[in-house]
C-alpha cells in the first residue's frame, strides 16, 4: 500500500487539522503513524507504541523527514500489556489486532485509555481466516461483533483497499462509551 491508501483508510475517522492525543499501537515503523499525522496536523501528540525499537528508529527517521512540526512520542512497549496512556482523543490500531488471539482484554485496556467519545480507528484484514503471516484477523462484521462485546459504540466501516493478501483490507470506526 502507498501513503495515500494508509491516509485514505483513516480520513473518514478523523476531522482534518483537528489535533488531539492519540496513540498507534503497534505502530511498527510508522507507515499509519504519519498518515495520522497529516491527518491530525501539527498540533497534535502520537504516542507510537511497538515492541520493536528497531522499528521504532525507523519511524523517527520517517517521522523528522516528513512532518517536523508534530509531535511524536515513542514508546518500546508491548500494547497487550497496560501502558501509561490515558484521556486519549483516539487510538489507531492498523494491522495488529490480528497478531492478538485473546483480544478482549486488550480492548478492555484500549477503552480504557479513550475520553468519552473517544475514537478507535481499527484497520484489518476483512477475513476470518488467518495464514502465517496474518494469524488471527477479524472480518468486518466479527469485529463490528466483538466491539460491541468489548463496550464500544456505534462501530462502522469507513473505507477498503484491496490486499493481494486476503482478498481486502477495511478500516472501522469504533467510539468509547
Amino acid at each position: 500500500m502507498r501513503h495515500a491508501d494508509h491516509v485514505g483508510l483513516l480520513a473518514p475517522g478523523i476531522r482534518a487539522d483537528e489535533g488531539g492525543t492519540w496513540a498507534d499501537l503497534g505502530a511498527g515503523a510508522g507507515a499509519f503513524t504519519l498518515a495520522l499525522a497529516d491527518l491530525i496536523g501539527p498540533h497534535g501528540l502520537i504516542h507510537a507504541i511497538d515492541r520493536d525499537r528497531g522499528a521504532l528508529a525507523e519511524l523517527r527517521a520517517a517521522f523528522v523527514s516528513s512532518v517536523p512540526a508534530a509531535e511524536l512520542r515513542l514508546d518500546v512497549a508491548d500494547f497487550t500489556k497496560p501502558l501509561a496512556l490515558r484521556d486519549l482523543d483516539g487510538v489507531v490500531m492498523a494491522n495488529s489486532l490480528h497478531f492478538v488471539d485473546e483480544k478482549r482484554p486488550v480492548l478492555a485496556l484500549v477503552r480504557g485509555y479513550l475520553k468519552h467519545g473517544g475514537r478507535l480507528l481499527v484497520v484489518e484484514y476483512d477475513s476470518d481466516r488467518g495464514n502465517d503471516w496474518v494469524p488471527h484477523p477479524l472480518s468486518f462484521e466479527t469485529w463490528r461483533d466483538l466491539a460491541s462485546e468489548a463496550g464500544f459504540v456505534e462501530t462502522r466501516k469507513l473505507a477498503t483497499v484491496p490486499s493481494r493478501f486476503l482478498r481486502r483490507i477495511y478500516s472501522a470506526l469504533s467510539l468509547a462509551p
